[in-house]
């Protein structure tokens, strides 16, 4: 089982606590890196500006609401990348609309999760994907 270095990419300052809050109850996770914009998200998983000398996440935790570059174009971008394309992209988010569900999965994203209004539902949510992701799935070495 492989402690985990988890990129979340999220504008919303109170989604963004209550991801943390919730990434913190699980074990197998290291690290918590966030950014809070599109750009900024490509930034680091290119490692260019101020990213040159970060970590590569084990996984991706994308909102698609995002300001300078929304979160459809960073997982269109990630997937077409030779050296990120098998990087896992959960995408993260509020909305529900079959467009954001089937744009999500046309551009390969891994997982697509409403997120849940409350936070034991939250929770319940981060457990499994920590259950999935962490310990039951395969991933690639970054």
């Amino acid at each position: 089982m492989k402690n985990m270095h988890i990129l979340l990419v999220e504008d919303n300052e109170g989604d963004i606590l209550l991801t943390r809050e919730a990434l913190h109850e699980v074990e197998n996770i290291r690290k918590i890196s966030i950014v809070k914009d599109g750009k900024e998200a490509l930034n680091f998983l290119f490692k260019t500006g101020k990213y040159t000398e970060v970590e590569s996440p084990d996984l991706v935790l994308l909102d698609i609401n995002l300001p300078k570059i929304d979160g459809k174009e960073v997982l269109q971008k990630i997937k077409q990348d030779e050296t990120l394309c098998s990087l896992p992209v959960i995408i993260l988010t509020t909305s529900s609309s079959d467009k954001d569900i089937f744009d999500s999965y046309s551009n390969h994203a891994n997982c697509f999760i409403t997120k849940p209004v409350d936070y034991s539902s939250f929770i319940k949510v981060v457990k499994t994907m920590e259950s999935f992701w962490m310990k039951t799935a395969q991933l690639p070495n970054s």
